[in-house]
């Protein structure tokens, strides 16, 4: 891969993860009116169609699918789609921006250590201390580089919700790797959008009522519809493209780059104040994010950033 292919990679997965970091916002709108699990499933619902329409344009032609590759696929929609967002969207709404993106940050290294483990991808001492680095910084960016604020926020049950979106999006992640040796990050993406559909649909009919459905604000079904049409489609394209290119544990260390959308937003939205520190942790972030991608100097090739 060239270097310029590799930037335009690495401007994909900097994109990506920075409209991830809105989700936390436009899920703490939605949720104004919605409960969890049915903005969850009305925001894959619209993903699924919109990434049909694009699928069926861009790739007519796709593999067929197989029983080995319908269970993988029932696997990332059940884990990666309904799994997390369900645990996702329970956990926003129970507790402050600041705490889930905080937890969710720690994605990078569980996602780091199931690439090694079963995708058998190298993790080198740059990469990992990059991973620290960008880890280090999103704790400081949401903590305000204090121990105590986290002390004040408390553990919770909420915690465990999060962290088990974690363990939902690391498993994706890595599995999504296998469904790409045949299907193209579009067709990867759409289908397990649809599944993961699926499994949302029987939840989110039990909980949701007409009266919910008319009352909702125009500010919820506008936070749905980013949600589905650039979180969720546009956005998921560009990371499985990227752990396609790049590998999942490289791509992990851009996702550290979420909390600092998640906190400027709130900032811009919600009032929360954004400190020196918090801003000093950024630059953290975005220099573990580059120095996990450097080679070391004896390998630098034209891939080489």
């Amino acid at each position: 891969m060239t270097k310029n292919k590799l930037q335009n990679v690495y401007l994909q997965l900097i994109f990506s993860t920075f409209i991830w970091g809105s989700a936390f916002i436009a899920a703490k709108i939605a949720m104004d009116d919605l409960q969890p699990i049915s903005v969850a499933f009305f925001r894959f619902f619209g993903a699924s169609i919109v990434l049909w329409f694009i699928m069926m344009y861009r790739e007519p032609i796709r593999p067929k699918l197989t029983k080995k590759d319908i269970f993988v696929f029932l696997i990332l929609g059940l884990i990666g789609i309904f799994g997390y967002n369900v645990l996702f969207f329970y956990g926003v709404n129970l507790t402050t921006v600041t705490k889930s993106s905080l937890v969710i940050a720690t994605n990078p290294i569980l996602i780091a250590i199931l690439s090694f483990t079963f995708l058998k991808e190298k993790v080198g001492a740059l990469q990992f201390i990059g991973i620290i680095l960008g880890i280090t910084g999103a704790f400081i960016i949401i903590s305000n580089g204090s121990i105590f604020n986290l002390i004040e926020l408390g553990f919770t049950s909420v915690d465990l919700i999060l962290l088990g979106a974690v363990v939902c999006w690391a498993t994706y992640s890595v599995v999504g790797k296998i469904s790409l040796k045949k299907f193209s990050p579009l067709t990867s993406t759409t289908y397990a959008c649809i599944v993961g559909t699926i499994f949302l649909f029987p939840f989110a009919l039990y909980e949701l009522s007409l009266e919910q459905i008319y009352q909702a604000s125009i500010s919820t079904w506008l936070s749905i519809a980013h949600m589905a049409v650039l979180v969720s489609a546009l956005s998921f394209v560009l990371w499985y493209d990227g752990i396609n290119k790049i590998g999942a544990a490289k791509a992990a260390s851009f996702i550290n780059l979420m909390p600092i959308t998640a906190v400027v937003l709130a900032s811009l939205v919600f009032g929360e104040r954004i400190t020196m520190i918090q801003l000093s942790g950024a630059l953290l972030v975005l220099f573990g994010v580059y120095l996990s991608n450097r080679k070391p100097l004896n390998q630098r090739g034209v891939s080489s950033v």
